[in-house]
């Protein structure tokens, strides 16, 4: 502490100032010339699935493939989920996202949370894209689904 001050009064202090990590703004994707991927989802109540249950070429039996671009929100991904999963369209359900990606030091796969939406509700991380998550082509997404309960989000208060 008192050396500090020594060095402050000398002006020896350092003058480097430090930049904040700002993330690289997105590119947008021409979706009418950029070719899309498929996206390989699988959807569960409640939770996520295991990370063993991708392990050796296995995945869960529940598969989704959706076809879109790296810039795809979360918002997007639970619009398309609700179009062919009625029971997630009422307002109040939520979906927790995660990667499901191989792990490369240990084998097998690890699950990575990346955000999480709410029918019917505008939320933070609605305009999260696939890209902005760090997915990579080959990576599988994994939604929790977890229904509306009556009294409010997630079972509790609404306030």
């Amino acid at each position: 502490m008192a050396e500090e001050r020594l060095k402050k009064m000398a002006g020896l202090e350092s003058r480097v100032a430090t930049e904040e990590e700002k993330p690289e703004p997105e590119k947008p994707v021409d979706r009418e010339k950029t070719c899309p991927l498929l996206l390989r989802v699988f959807c569960n109540q409640n939770r996520f699935h295991r990370p063993e249950e991708f392990a050796r070429g296995n995945v869960p039996s529940n598969e989704l493939q959706i076809y879109t671009w790296m810039d795809c929100t979360l918002k997007e991904l639970t619009g398309l989920i609700k179009e062919v999963n009625p029971e997630a369209r009422r307002k109040g359900t939520f979906f927790d996202f995660a990667t499901a990606y191989p792990d490369l030091r240990r084998g097998g796969y690890r699950l990575k949370e990346i955000g999480s939406t709410c029918s019917g509700r505008k939320g933070a991380d609605d305009n999260k894209t696939l890209g902005s998550q760090k997915f990579q082509i080959g990576d599988y997404i994994d939604i929790a689904i977890t229904p509306a309960r009556p009294g409010g989000p997630r079972g509790g208060r609404p306030y």
